[in-house]
């Protein structure tokens, strides 16, 4: 029997718990709401990295394995793969979602000149705070493909950039090890 969870539902779970995290626990601190976030997502990306992975091989390398969240992983949580894949062929990787399902009905204010990357959205100078949260939106997948890859044995760095949206890209850096 396949379980699933209603996508409205993890819509509403997403937003709430940014919404928490931003404008009630962590008021005047949004890297440690942005740290927290990502851990949620990093715990729930190593779970579901498992369930997943139970009967399948271990993958042998990290193309294999960057692939794996690409296609099945992707497909799983979102019912469909990833748009796009590049890598440097260096240890990093960019994953390109044409239409990421969790910021599809999501907007920014025109008036803005751009929307940030996850990466600087926490520093004093954001543009807005309709930007600011959208991209606090982003730590939690950012968790969730750090997670997957952690328990897949690769230990990586991942950030996210949103300048077209709907679409979105997920920079995926492979520690050395």
């Amino acid at each position: 029997m396949v379980r699933e969870v209603s996508e409205s539902c993890v819509d509403s779970l997403l937003t709430e718990m940014v919404s928490c995290y931003c404008n009630r626990f962590y008021v005047n601190k949004p890297e440690l709401a942005a740290r927290r976030i990502e851990a949620i997502g990093y715990q729930v990306g190593h779970q579901l990295s498992e369930r997943y992975t139970m009967e399948r091989p271990r993958f042998t390398d990290h193309l294999e394995a960057i692939k794996f969240i690409c296609k099945d992983f992707w497909s799983e949580l979102f019912k469909k793969q990833i748009d796009n894949l590049k890598t440097n062929h260096r240890g990093t990787f960019v994953l390109q979602d044409n239409k990421f399902r969790w910021l599809a009905r999501m907007s920014v204010d025109p008036s803005t000149d751009k929307v940030s990357s996850v990466e600087d959205n926490t520093s004093p100078t954001a543009e807005n705070k309709a930007a600011q949260s959208m991209s606090m939106h982003l730590y939690f997948p950012c968790g969730i493909i750090r997670g997957a890859l952690s328990n897949l044995g690769i230990p990586c760095a991942v950030s996210a950039d949103i300048s077209n949206l709907p679409a979105c890209s997920f920079v995926v850096r492979i520690k050395a090890g």
